[in-house]
């Protein structure tokens, strides 16, 4: 197993947010850097699913049971709440179907975790205004190659779990990797929503 890496602020708010011995499914779960520093500092076991072939060697030298596959088709190998915690961290926007995907997390856990880039930011919103498509730190790609096929802000992200019967447990924006209280849809670049159903 590799050296265990010190988490991105995001991941570890996610982390602060899951209790020790938690079962967790991370969809997107890239090199397994969440679930392997989970399960060293806080005994957490699971799985990540990753379509990724370097993402899934990654898991792989992290020690991490992964799945390579693509969420995109479901997640219909997992039982209902099989875990305490899903995750999936600034995935969402390049996913074509988020309403599927945000109620197979709240099927197959108790609780789903989501990481997006917020399109709302100050920073993005000037961008546009300036004529051209916001390339920023959470959004690092131009138009014409992002994977990135929706974009949404703090609040249209709240308002889809309201209109999916799902309601807001916790939520965080961040601005490079701190806390935005003031005007968070404005203010934050990055949020962190904590969700389950109602």
């Amino acid at each position: 197993m590799s050296e265990l890496k010190t988490l991105r602020p995001d991941l570890q708010y996610i982390a602060d947010w899951i209790p020790p011995q938690s079962r967790v499914l991370d969809l997107g779960c890239g090199d397994g850097e969440l679930l392997a520093w989970l399960a060293a500092k806080k005994e957490v076991s699971g799985y990540g699913v990753e379509i990724d072939v370097n993402g899934v060697v990654g898991c792989v030298a992290n020690g991490v049971n992964v799945i390579q596959s693509d969420m995109e088709s479901g997640l219909s190998t997992f039982e209902d709440h099989s875990f305490d915690y899903v995750v999936l961290s600034l995935t969402i926007q390049a996913m074509h179907n988020i309403e599927g995907i945000l109620q197979e997390m709240v099927r197959v856990g108790k609780t789903g975790i989501v990481t997006f880039p917020n399109f709302g930011f100050w920073e993005n919103r000037w961008q546009i205004l300036m004529g051209r498509m916001p390339v920023s730190e959470t959004i690092p790609f131009e138009w014409y190659n992002t994977p990135n096929i929706h974009f949404c802000t703090v609040n249209d992200f709240a308002k889809l779990l309201n209109k999916l019967g799902l309601k807001i447990d916790h939520q965080l924006v961040l601005n490079q990797g701190e806390k935005v209280e003031f005007l968070p849809n404005l203010l934050g670049s990055l949020a962190l929503v904590r969700f389950n159903k109602i």
